[in-house]
């Protein structure tokens, strides 16, 4: 599930349809921009309470993918804590993923 999630999150790196960092993704829900949020497993406590509280004030889903240091290796980045989806289609497919 997280392999499909990181090959997923991969494609939309490629695509310019992802936002990686808290700060990215925090600037992106303040703006509306993003259709759902990936945090990583073991994102701080500090990461969530700032990116989850904001997400669901904007009602963005939030899902929890694989460990940072996984998920900034799929994406060719040192460890990342959160990612943000723009791409309504991605959105979509990383939802249906981790079902």
């Amino acid at each position: 599930m997280s392999e499909r999630i990181v090959r997923l999150l991969g494609l939309g790196v490629r695509a310019g349809s992802v936002v990686i960092g808290v700060a990215g993704v925090r600037a992106g829900l303040q703006r509306g921009k993003l259709a759902c949020v990936v945090l990583a497993q073991d994102a701080g406590p500090r990461t969530l309470e700032k990116v989850a509280r904001l997400a669901a004030a904007r009602k963005t889903p939030v899902l929890r993918g694989p460990i940072a240091a996984e998920l900034g290796a799929g994406l060719g980045r040192p460890p990342v804590q959160a990612v943000g989806v723009a791409d309504q289609a991605l959105a979509q497919g990383l939802m249906s993923a981790e079902e």
